[in-house]
């Protein structure tokens, strides 16, 4: 008799379908494990999914992630799937990210009007987004833009600049979001990271647990240099005390550099830290090298995501005697 694995999601489209590509994966890897189970799908109503009120507003990291994890702590759920960029940094007592998929891009998309480029957009064109790094990056690039703060769905925001009543010449949405549900087609330039660089952890999907519980075939969803990446990303913001709400961005890259026993692991990490109306910017990057990561070997793994929370770290530190906290509002 298969066990009864509850997951839960937020109701958005994006949210299940991100969820539904989770339990696919996690049934066939809990059947080719030997432990097949049952999935029931909770849909579970946050904060953020209740109020239109900006970003910023509410505080930023954890709107959107709160009603699940007490869902999780209660036992209303067993397995919670999270957009990785909505979580805080800091650990949640008696939870844990036991699995982190493959990443779908990292970046960030343009979807305007007529096909439009950043470039492109006429002078004074007006572009949405409810993320503070977004306007920003956004106005750091163009100052002559009319940056305007949204909130909604992927399908209510690609209305606003695409649709019959559209208000505005282009939206800037997550790549990742777009991908997940089949609207790469709307976008008409993915912002390279010169221009503007990710939310630290953007485009990674977080399935968390309650520590110590056993969900069959998770470990063989979690995807290791997914990790690594997010894991440096993540690192740097926590050091830098800034969350969702705050004008950050990071990118970090997994490489592995040689061959046979002299192959060593390599991350690559930037950091974007801007003033709200981008008048200053302040771009720097690091890099580590690390352990070889030996399948099968969760010693191995330790070790990497150790070097990776530490050039993070050690990235925030340079940044910010670089003056950082003196450009954007990182508290």
């Amino acid at each position: 008799m298969s066990s009864v694995i509850r997951v839960g999601t937020r109701a958005s489209e994006l949210a299940r379908t991100q969820t539904g590509h989770v339990t696919d994966a996690l049934g066939v890897a809990a059947s080719a494990a030997g432990t097949p189970v049952e999935l029931e799908t909770v849909h579970v109503t946050t904060e953020g999914d209740t109020t239109r009120a900006s970003l910023s507003q509410l505080g930023g990291t954890g709107v959107f992630v709160a009603a699940l994890r007490d869902a999780l702590l209660d036992g209303r759920i067993d397995v919670a799937v999270h957009s990785l960029k909505d979580l805080p940094t800091a650990p949640a007592p008696g939870l844990t990210i036991a699995a982190m998929p493959p990443r779908e891009s990292p970046f960030d998309a343009l979807v305007a009007r007529d096909g439009l480029t950043l470039a492109g957009l006429p002078r004074g064109a007006r572009v949405g987004t409810g993320s503070p790094r977004r306007r920003a990056q956004l106005l750091a690039a163009r100052p002559d833009l009319d940056v305007v703060d949204i909130r909604g769905n992927v399908g209510t925001r690609v209305a606003r600049a695409l649709g019959p009543d559209a208000d505005l010449d282009a939206v800037v949405l997550a790549a990742a979001g777009l991908a997940r549900i089949g609207r790469t087609a709307l976008v008409t330039e993915v912002l390279d990271p010169s221009v503007m660089l990710p939310a630290p952890g953007q485009g990674v999907l977080g399935v968390e647990t309650r520590t110590g519980a056993a969900v069959p075939g998770l470990d063989a969803l979690d995807h290791a240099p997914s990790r690594l990446a997010a894991t440096a990303e993540r690192a740097l913001l926590a050091r830098l005390e800034a969350g969702c709400a705050a004008p950050v961005g990071a990118a970090a890259s997994v490489s592995v550099t040689g061959f046979g026993p002299d192959a060593r692991m390599r991350i690559d990490l930037d950091v974007v830290v801007a003033a709200l109306d981008g008048s200053r910017v302040l771009r720097h990057g690091a890099s580590s090298s690390g352990p070889t990561i030996v399948a099968g070997s969760a010693y191995d793994v330790a070790d990497a995501v150790e070097s990776a929370a530490s050039l993070g770290i050690n990235l925030a530190e340079i940044v910010l005697e670089m003056g950082a906290a003196d450009i954007a509002p990182l508290r």
